[in-house]
């Protein structure tokens, strides 16, 4: 039986802004484990993490590609601002879970072909950002693993209020689409946990086609 304490502070989905959903405890603990077992192999190179500089500095976070390679502010086939190896393949059970998350959320069909996976080590964060390298805007779906995080859901104008925070935790997915597609969003900071830092997995459908942008 559920605590009473528990019970009156129980976590439970919920719509943030119209298009936009967090979905508490989606990913199953097996799931968990698979995902972060996966995150591991992904991160080693060839073509694994490496820490980015955007228009603003570099980041704290360590990130990696899957499908489609993004640099900023634009997709390739080969991590040309590292090893210019070719980006490891986005695998069909990845797909998979993106679809089903979608159609518990936002429904409709869904077909991401690229995943940016980002790794927050304790003291990382990840500044107001929009999502709009791809040229599709379809939902971006994002999963947690790890340590638990504020993440804040922003508007679409600007980097300014209005916005709302919301804490994700391991195992919790948020799903972005339709109004809320290109909302500014990031990560202000990660909470004390026993992880040691944090997984983020976000699915795009990318709008490239690989024969034509190929290179």
């Amino acid at each position: 039986m559920m605590d009473p304490m528990e019970e009156l502070f129980a976590r439970t989905s919920a719509q943030i802004v119209p298009g936009a959903f967090h979905l508490v405890d989606w990913l199953t603990p097996g799931e968990q484990v698979m995902l972060g077992q996966a995150c591991q192999q992904w991160a080693a190179p060839p073509a694994g993490l490496r820490r980015l500089r955007v228009r603003n500095g570099q980041m704290s976070v360590q990130t990696m590609c899957l499908g489609w390679h993004w640099t900023p502010y634009r997709y390739t086939t080969h991590c040309i601002d590292t090893d210019n190896a070719p980006v490891k393949p986005f695998p069909a059970w990845l797909g998979d879970l993106g679809r089903r998350v979608v159609a518990d959320s936002l429904g409709g069909t869904y077909q991401p072909d690229t995943a940016l996976i980002n790794w927050y080590e304790p003291t990382a964060s990840m500044g107001l950002h929009q999502d709009k390298d791809e040229r599709s805007l379809a939902p971006v779906v994002s999963f947690s693993l790890g340590d638990a995080c504020v993440f804040r859901f922003g508007n679409t104008e600007n980097r300014s209020r209005p916005w709302t925070d919301v804490e994700l935790k391991s195992g919790d997915a948020f799903v972005f689409g339709g109004p809320a597609r290109l909302a500014f969003h990031g990560v202000p900071k990660l909470l004390p946990g026993t992880a040691g830092g944090r997984w983020n997995i976000t699915l795009r459908e990318s709008g490239l086609v690989r024969a034509v942008l190929s290179g």
